[in-house]
């Protein structure tokens, strides 16, 4: 084969297909011509592939029918549409029907920590044979301030960020099982029984919720939220709505929580902001406390107020009630 000779044949088409693909707008001539540039250039290319030993002119070819293809099928643009649907009925409508669900989970929580933290502060023994003597002085001394300082902002803050959405996914996909779920929860709950025990009793209270508070309000409620979604899945294979049946019961519950896991990823996104800046800034206590609170109730507001209104509206279309996962909703054009 005379590559050569071929190219010089063809060139000028190929030429004529890069114009036309790169177009934004095409009358109906200009189209039909793009198509049947195509199918010739699709040709040409089998030929060169079968016949030709340049991987150059090959590789070429080959992104110029790429590019004709994409052009003619046309490209997947991003709906803002579904994007604005999904934030301001899909996802609040997901969170306000799990409600009970984690505002449980948080209560819970928040009553098995307190009761820790309340029984080490008045066990100094239990303290020290969960973490040792030396590492509670320690941990009072420096370690418990220190580690929000100890890495760069930026660094600490993809750290957490990754770090908590892990934890919330395995809520989430563990949910059917129940028992996980839970063992996540002691193992949280116990981590900040323990260190807050150890803060009380060594008279570090302020120290302890000064740094917790700003930015664990929204972070646990993220957690409190994976777990609360997780257990409503497990509920439904439990104990499935008579009208559904369980297979359909955990189907729905698990689109409800696809929704929730990916808005979950810009709730720890700002909560892990709120730990690498808020939490250490050098700015008075309540500064730092009024900053995390209104960030917390501005998230409660969004689940709960608009939450409901987009659960209860006629046409809220939410992933659940409408059968399909967001990813679906979006890849529409």
């Amino acid at each position: 084969m005379d590559l050569d000779a071929y190219v010089a044949e063809h060139g000028a088409e190929w030429r004529r297909l890069e114009q036309l693909a790169g177009r934004r707008r095409l009358d109906a001539t200009e189209v039909d011509e793009l198509v049947a540039l195509y199918q010739r250039a699709a040709t040409h290319l089998s030929v060169l592939r079968s016949r030709s030993p340049d991987p150059a002119l090959v590789n070429r070819l080959s992104h110029l029918v790429l590019a004709a293809r994409a052009r003619i099928t046309g490209r997947p643009r991003p709906s803002w549409a579904a994007v604005r649907r999904f934030l301001v009925a899909d996802l609040p409508a997901a969170l306000y029907r799990a409600w009970p669900w984690w505002c449980g989970v948080a209560t819970a929580f928040s009553a098995l920590s307190g009761f820790l933290i309340w029984f080490v502060a008045g066990h100094p023994d239990t303290a020290a044979a969960f973490i040792g003597e030396d590492a509670a002085a320690d941990l009072v001394d420096s370690g418990f301030a220190g580690y929000y300082t100890e890495f760069a902002a930026p660094t600490f803050a993809f750290h957490l960020w990754t770090h908590n959405a892990w934890i919330a996914a395995q809520c989430l996909a563990s949910g059917v099982l129940v028992v996980p779920v839970f063992y996540l929860l002691w193992q949280n709950a116990l981590n900040v029984g323990v260190v807050g025990g150890v803060m009380v009793s060594y008279g570090r209270a302020d120290v302890f919720f000064g740094l917790i508070t700003p930015h664990g309000l929204l972070e646990l409620t993220g957690i409190f939220v994976a777990a609360g979604v997780g257990l409503r899945t497990g509920w439904a294979w439990i104990s499935p709505p008579a009208h559904l049946g369980r297979g359909r019961a955990v189907a729905a519950a698990g689109r409800s929580a696809i929704v929730v896991a990916v808005g979950l990823v810009g709730l720890f996104a700002v909560s892990a902001l709120l730990e690498a800046f808020v939490t250490p800034a050098p700015v008075p206590v309540g500064v730092r406390v009024t900053i995390g609170a209104a960030v917390w109730l501005a998230f409660l507001s969004y689940a709960l107020l608009l939450g409901r209104y987009a659960a209860t509206r006629p046409a809220a279309g939410t992933a659940e009630a409408a059968g399909q996962s967001w990813p679906s909703a979006l890849s529409r054009r």
